[in-house]
């Protein structure tokens, strides 16, 4: 069994295509952060899903919305403009997941509108899972 899941951002908007038979695909872009020898590195992997199975779900994926996808893996060695040997790296979907890292703007909408009644008293609100660093120095309000 070949599985994978990758946790990323979508680097575009869905984009779905029909195959000659009549069979939907969706395609998604997705990047993943991952770090080695002490840099940051993207890895861009191409999301395959058949069919209608998240169809309802795509309606909330934007450019720039986290997700989290399960799937079959498959690399793909190809050869570039230039000659070169590149690796393509993609996976059929299986499941798809919001994820609760990263915020959409839709999120950070509602934030901005809910969190309004405390900004009017001084109160900075911040969210329950962030992507920042916990700040062990700032002042704990209890």
């Amino acid at each position: 069994m070949n599985q994978a899941t990758v946790a990323g951002h979508l680097g575009s908007d869905p984009e779905v295509k029909f195959t000659p038979s009549g069979r939907k695909v969706t395609t998604l872009r997705v990047a993943a952060r991952t770090r080695k020898a002490g840099k940051d590195e993207t890895i861009w992997w191409r999301v395959t899903i058949w069919g209608e199975q998240f169809d309802k779900m795509m309606a909330y994926f934007k450019k720039g919305s986290p997700i989290i996808v399960q799937g079959e893996m498959d690399l793909e060695i190809f050869t570039n403009r230039e000659g070169k040997p590149q690796i393509s790296a993609g996976i059929t979907a299986h499941n798809i997941m919001f994820s609760p890292f990263g915020r959409t703007d839709q999120r950070a909408d509602e934030r901005q509108t809910t969190d309004a009644p405390l900004k009017e008293e001084g109160i900075q609100a911040k969210p329950l899972l962030s992507n920042e660093p916990f700040d062990a120095e700032e002042e704990i309000p209890f």
